[in-house]
């Protein structure tokens, strides 16, 4: 009869004490040092001024000199005449963007798997990541040149003279359809490494069985997917709030506001414009606490539904 004492000591995985491990792999421990020092500093230091959000902060004065208001920043956010827009422009963006761009990157990963001809599945893919590396200034001026209304290609194209970039109902069209063709193809990255660790001997399988091409993607590369779809979504459900700045700025107008006024911008305008650097922290800060409540709340969902958590 073997003894449980024994077979407990074989599970363990390492049968040494932290210290130990820690003296024999006391390299691999240096190193990690490093980026554990720089996360610290550009990651936990800085937030040491979250204060600023509840002071009436005075760049002569300092942190402690300035005096302390509470939460007066965030009611004059709340209170201000284009909260209520902000708001409603950031969560569209945010969702329409979600709803729409999400699923390309599964639909493009799960149809170049498909593809048996390795020469031109490299193509395709370098075809698919390259705008994932340009600018997104150029990206911005090219938007701007393909929707002037004086030569531009989709003006072209429908034959009328229509300057998009003044039609507020226009706006989020460009800002998701451009942001699909420059980041979908990036985005099929992850789903391909999944995709190739699937046994071939599952397709295989498949075929003798009978099983068409739409049924071997059905039943094998979905259900593979599914976990790292479930973790996508949460990392996306946590950054709803976070529409880029950039982006939405260099393509914001004055006749598009009603679309393009986001809580990016206004931290902008009120931080670096206005020198109003409590009520941008204010806002900000606002903005990261309600993105980490919806991170928590996907997760926890997540969880239960399909048992896949990020935490």
């Amino acid at each position: 009869m073997s003894n449980p004492n024994a077979a407990a000591k074989q599970l363990k995985p390492h049968g040494k004490s932290l210290g130990q491990r820690i003296v024999e792999s006391w390299q691999l421990y240096v190193l990690l040092i490093i980026p554990v020092i720089i996360t610290v500093i550009y990651k936990y230091i800085p937030m040491y001024g979250i204060q600023i959000a509840f002071r009436d902060y005075k760049s002569s004065r300092g942190f402690f000199g300035s005096e302390w208001v509470g939460f007066e920043w965030f009611e004059r956010f709340f209170t201000a005449p284009n909260f209520k827009r902000m708001i409603i422009n950031t969560i569209k963006l945010s969702i329409y963007g979600l709803l729409w761009s999400f699923p390309v990157p599964i639909i493009l990963s799960l149809a170049i798997n498909q593809l048996r001809f390795k020469r031109f599945k490299r193509v395709v893919q370098t075809v698919l990541y390259s705008p994932h590396f340009i600018s997104i200034m150029v990206v911005c001026g090219m938007i701007r040149i393909f929707l002037s209304p004086y030569g531009g290609l989709i003006n072209l194209l429908i034959g009328k003279q229509i300057d998009f970039m003044t039609v507020p109902s226009a706006f989020r069209t460009i800002y998701i359809a451009s942001g699909i063709w420059q980041d979908a193809g990036w985005g099929t990255i992850i789903y391909l490494a999944t995709l190739s660790a699937v046994d071939p001997g599952l397709y295989e399988a498949a075929k003798i069985d009978g099983a068409s091409m739409f049924q071997r993607i059905l039943n094998i590369d979905i259900p593979e997917l599914i976990p790292q779809i479930v973790l996508q979504l949460i990392m996306a459900a946590g950054g709803i709030m976070s529409v880029g700045f950039e982006k939405v700025f260099l393509l914001q107008t004055q006749l598009n506001k009603a679309t393009s006024d986001v809580i990016a911008v206004y931290v902008y305008e009120q931080g670096i414009v206005d020198h109003a650097y409590s009520l941008s922290t204010a806002v900000g800060l606002f903005n990261t606490v309600i993105n980490i409540c919806l991170l928590i709340i996907v997760n926890k969902i997540a969880k239960k539904a399909a048992d896949v958590s990020f935490v």
